[in-house]
């Protein structure tokens, strides 16, 4: 806009300068030399509009000097267009008020500026303040409204918003639509309490009271009916949120039907109480079974014992007094029945064993092996004198274990030994300790030369009754390796066995077995 054409736009009497918004104002005290110490950009005109003084910074928002500046109609001074669009209506508004503000964008910059006039005693003053993070922030802010109106619309979850004061529904989805049968039109002129059944919205409008302001976002989901258009009650999840919405409290509503589930649930409950029933039988039927369990253990204590040592004995007596008069047949007849006496009691020891192996553990212990195993080999050697038989067993092994539990597995593992390296002339077992795959796991080793076992039958082993040999070549009951295994159980391991040429080698894990502070254990010794 060229300046021959421009009239003066500022006339009128003087006034002092008024504040507009928190935008600071240049009243009748302020010099022109020392509009340069103010941190906006200031331009002061005469009673014609012209530029009289002018800052630094005022000067580089409108990319100018001072010189081309100086003397100059202010509209001159700006980009055309926006000249062109605010020169016409400022005029009007500060000759009725005395101030006027705007805010303008500086396109070849890209910039915003606001542009404040206040009227001044001897002309006018133009602050000059720039906003463009401002604005970008708003745009920023306007983009995230649009994305989240674009979510909400989309959501596939049934939500609306009404508005926290008048309780009436301004927002809607097309989700929420579709679930309730209610056109938008017609939902936007409900109130919250349409949609429940008479009197249940209020739970939810008191649960909202708690919530002070906008930085309460959410509540608990709560289960409640809902009703849809057609008047059909469903059982929905709402999950409910304040947000801020044109200086207004307003509450956002996500809708979950949860009528299936609920139905699912009261199936649930019900198959629930039928497997409680179910249990209770079961646990009915096995504490009468522990019952017998109990009586056929006494019974195996007490009631076959007494027997079988009267039969014992008394054919003991009859070979030690009558020997001379029984021929070699009854003496052999007399061997038989204490032998057959002597195998039951092992027996009914062993099934004693097995039945109370659960009543016999004890606390976790530090346990020496070779501590616990020269008592054991001992009552070996005496009971079979004969024998000459090397055993391996290294001082210093150390079990974190049950003592009891442990001993009885040791027992029937060496006896297993001692037994199948009968037939072996230079025979001998060997015990060791080694370390597991994880460094609180210990396996303890018990190895002979014996007749080993065939590796097809291996998994039969620790199962009781069990025998890959027959009792004449090898007498036992079969329950040695079942109490080995139930050893194993209780103590949260393992069992197995390897056989070779060499003989065979049964295998006991402990999982927790490792002793505090023992250094590792690197042992791999075999057979």
């Amino acid at each position: 806009m060229s300046e021959s054409r421009k009239k003066p736009v500022f006339g009128g009497r003087a006034t002092a300068a008024v504040p507009v918004g928190d935008k600071p104002a240049i009243t009748a005290t302020l010099a022109p030399q020392g509009i340069d110490l103010a941190s906006q950009g200031i331009v002061m005109l005469d009673t014609n509009g012209r530029i009289k003084a002018i800052n630094d910074k005022a000067l580089r928002l409108l990319y100018c000097t001072a010189s081309s500046a100086q003397g100059r109609n202010f509209w001159a001074a700006v980009p055309e267009d926006i000249a062109e669009q605010h020169e016409v209506s400022t005029l009007k508004e500060v000759a009725a008020s005395g101030h006027h503000s705007f805010q303008a964008h500086h396109e070849f910059e890209d910039h915003w500026l606001d542009y404040s006039f206040t009227r001044h005693f001897d002309g006018y003053v133009v602050n000059l303040t720039d906003v463009t993070a401002e604005h970008k922030l708003q745009r920023q802010l306007e983009q995230s409204e649009r994305k989240s109106l674009l979510v909400f619309g989309a959501n596939p979850n049934a939500m609306w918003i009404f508005d926290a004061e008048s309780l009436r529904i301004v927002a809607v989805n097309e989700a929420a639509t579709d679930f309730y049968g209610i056109a938008r039109k017609a939902f936007l002129k409900l109130k919250v309490g349409a949609l429940f059944p008479d009197g249940e919205g209020a739970s939810l409008l008191t649960s909202l009271s708690r919530l002070s302001g906008p930085g309460d976002v959410q509540l608990t989901p709560q289960i409640c009916k809902q009703k849809k258009g057609d008047g059909e009650l469903v059982l929905v999840e709402l999950a409910c949120g304040r947000i801020s919405s044109s200086d207004h409290h307003a509450v956002l509503v996500s809708v979950a039907d949860v009528t299936e589930r609920h139905l699912a649930d009261r199936a649930l409950r019900r198959e629930n109480i039928g497997l409680e029933d179910a249990l209770a039988a079961n646990r009915a039927e096995l504490e009468h079974t522990n019952r017998d369990l109990a009586a056929f253990t006494y019974a195996l204590s007490h009631d076959l014992q007494g027997p079988l040592h009267a039969a014992d004995g008394f054919a003991s007596m009859l070979a030690e007094k009558y020997s001379s008069v029984l021929e070699g047949p009854g003496l052999h007849y007399v061997n038989r029945i204490q032998a057959s006496t002597r195998q039951l009691a092992a027996l009914v020891d062993d099934l004693r064993l097995l039945v109370q192996l659960p009543q016999l553990s004890g606390a976790m212990e530090l346990l020496d092996l070779k501590t616990l195993c020269d008592p054991l080999l001992n009552d070996l050697r005496n009971r079979h004198s004969q024998r000459q038989l090397t055993v391996e067993i290294a001082p210093g092994l150390m079990l974190a274990a049950d003592r009891h539990l442990v001993t009885a597995a040791l027992a029937h593992l060496l006896d297993n030994a001692w037994k199948f390296t009968g037939k072996k002339a230079d025979g001998w077992i060997k015990v060791d300790l080694l370390a597991g795959e994880t460094p609180d796991e210990r396996i303890l080793q018990v190895s002979d030369n014996g007749s080993g076992f065939d590796p097809a039958y291996a998994g039969k082993l620790f199962t009781a009754f069990q025998r890959l040999h027959s009792s004449v070549e090898f007498p036992g009951n079969g329950l040695g390796l079942a109490i080995v295994k139930r050893v194993a159980d209780r103590h949260g391991g393992q069992v197995w066995a390897e056989t070779s040429s060499t003989g065979a080698s049964f295998f006991m894990s402990f999982p927790k077995g490792a002793v505090a502070g023992s250094p590792a254990i690197v042992s791999t010794a075999g057979p």
